[in-house]
């Protein structure tokens, strides 16, 4: 495309006033339709710092893991290429994308002309840029487009006058090599020096293939001339969002209750290139596929499936089922800069709702089944796990004052030190997306005086059964008393019948019971059972 013509900048925009040279082809054509069907046009985002007009609307998704993207990646890194996107380094690494959509009134020439949109987002993904006019959809259509990213840099220029003349202490001399960050130059007499480094270069002319901000460029066949209501999307990387929960746990009447004080907010962390400057915000909690490349594992962005609409206070997010995911509409427009981690609540806190604390042992928690090796090898998962796990549990009901999907998030949990008025943390736990009036459970760690062993009594194998004893110790060495959980997994075959037990017993599944005993203070309790396996 030749944008040699004088062109003019309105608000971001810049774009031509005369038309191009090409000859007109029919708008009618089969050709024309489809390129208005996936009519392309300029981003509207600024590199560091250059804002978007407050017409934006801002759609996050994220396959983030919450807890995991590296602290470095919140921030630039000292010695950190900061040309966005055009090399391999952190900021298109971040796990999430969004989708960008502008309204705004252009001026457009009838016929053909030639647009450039300069200060385009950095990460943009110039195959996603749509472009239609409100105004004029169907007689309005974007015939080709040119995706500019070869910035300008003393580098560059040194690469495009190889063999080229260049001035150098006022004498003109050809540019032979740029090897070893220094200059091999040829005069006119032939002769050849090597100047180290580049200061006092002076090239003739600015390549114009080189652009100092990523740029759009395309060629538009406008029907009709005048100005028009446009509508513009796209998708850039280099941005995601996750959800934050603070919990504040007061032990309750005994050891394993209590209740938990609940804040969420919504983390954004936003290293595209572009400031979003009073946009209309969105988050969408889903299963979103997208087609990755072969190289590429693919990403699954955040799930939940069942859900209702609600809000949280005064402009704050609405929630509401969209297809087979959720959207978070945030009710006030708000501005994401770039460069940063924004945070905003989610839902307004809730207090004093029911906890349960459960201590949970599980002696077998390294057992698991691997073909014949656990029918024929009597000490296939004996080993003994001391560890008493400890978690916090939840109902995300209406009746606790919640009752809204959950996207995924990291849970951390404090607790007050009544001494000193300090509220000390006890535990970080990440929760998957948890529908509404379904359980959350928290791990926090492991009990300190309470512990477990688990041991086989007796082992006897046949030709096509197996029958085994085992036995756990509980201790309670805690001043209350206290309900411990054993769980036992029944991993050595599908085929499991309890024969006897010395306690009540809950199965969660075919292979996975529940035994809840409860210790008084210094008291040691043993559970045994005996079970056959058959095949």
């Amino acid at each position: 495309m030749n944008l040699r013509y004088p062109v003019a900048r309105v608000s971001g925009f810049v774009y031509s006033r005369k038309g191009c040279t090409q000859p007109k082809q029919d708008p009618r054509s089969d050709a024309m339709n489809t390129l208005k069907a996936l009519t392309i046009t300029a981003v509207l985002t600024g590199i560091s710092g250059l804002a978007i007009s407050d017409d934006t609307a801002l759609t996050i998704y994220s396959t983030a893991t919450p807890g995991a993207i590296p602290a470095e990646w919140y921030r630039p890194v000292p010695g950190q290429s900061q040309n966005y996107g055009y090399g391999y380094n952190m900021y298109n690494q971040i796990p999430g994308y969004a989708v960008i959509r502008q309204d705004r009134t252009l001026d457009i020439e009838q016929g053909y002309s030639e647009l450039k949109f300069t200060d385009v987002a950095a990460l943009l993904d110039p195959t996603t840029v749509q472009f239609s006019s409100l105004t004029d959809p169907d007689g309005t259509s974007v015939l080709e487009q040119d995706y500019r990213f070869d910035l300008l840099s003393m580098d560059r220029m040194l690469e495009r006058y190889i063999d080229q003349k260049i001035i150098f202490g006022g004498q003109e001399m050809t540019l032979m090599s740029t090897a070893g960050g220094g200059m091999l130059l040829q005069g006119d007499d032939g002769r050849v020096q090597y100047q180290q480094g580049y200061h006092g270069v002076v090239f003739p002319s600015l390549d114009e293939s080189l652009v100092t901000k990523p740029t759009l460029m395309w060629a538009v066949d406008a029907a009709q001339g005048g100005e028009h209501e446009t509508r513009v999307s796209y998708q850039t990387t280099g941005i995601t969002w996750w959800a934050d929960y603070n919990l504040i746990y007061a032990e309750g009447d005994d050891a394993n209750s209590g209740t938990v004080d609940i804040g969420a907010w919504v983390s954004i962390l936003n290293q595209s290139g572009g400031t979003y400057e009073n946009a209309k915000l969105k988050l969408v909690a889903g299963d979103v596929n997208r087609a990755q490349p072969q190289n590429q594992y693919g990403r699954r962005e955040m799930a939940m499936m069942d859900g209702m609409v609600s809000k949280a206070g005064q402009a704050g997010f609405e929630e509401k089922s969209f297809f087979e995911y959720h959207l978070y509409t945030l009710g006030r427009p708000t501005t994401i800069p770039d460069r940063s981690t924004k945070q905003i609540e989610l839902f307004e806190a809730v207090n004093d709702v029911p906890a349960k604390k459960i201590l949970m042992y599980d002696g077998t928690a390294q057992a698991r089944w691997t073909g014949n090796n656990a029918m024929v090898d009597q000490n296939w998962g004996v080993q003994s796990n001391s560890k008493v796990e400890v978690y916090l549990s939840f109902e995300n009901s209406e009746d606790n004052g919640l009752g809204i999907p959950m996207p995924s998030g990291r849970i951390r949990v404090n607790q007050l030190d009544e001494a000193d008025g300090a509220y000390e943390f006890i535990g970080e736990h990440v929760i998957d997306h948890t529908a509404r009036e379904e359980e959350i459970m928290i791990k926090l760690g492991n009990a300190f005086d309470v512990v477990g062993e688990r041991r086989q009594v007796s082992f006897e194998r046949g030709k096509d059964w197996l029958v085994e004893t085992i036995e756990v110790k509980l201790r309670n060495r805690k001043d209350t008393t206290v309900k411990v959980v054993v769980q036992e997994r029944l991993y050595r075959w599908s085929n499991a019948d309890i024969q006897k037990i010395s306690h009540d017993h809950e199965m969660l599944d075919s292979r996975t019971m529940h035994i809840p005993v409860t210790l008084d203070v210094d008291e040691e309790e043993i559970v045994t059972y005996t079970v056959r396996y058959s095949w």
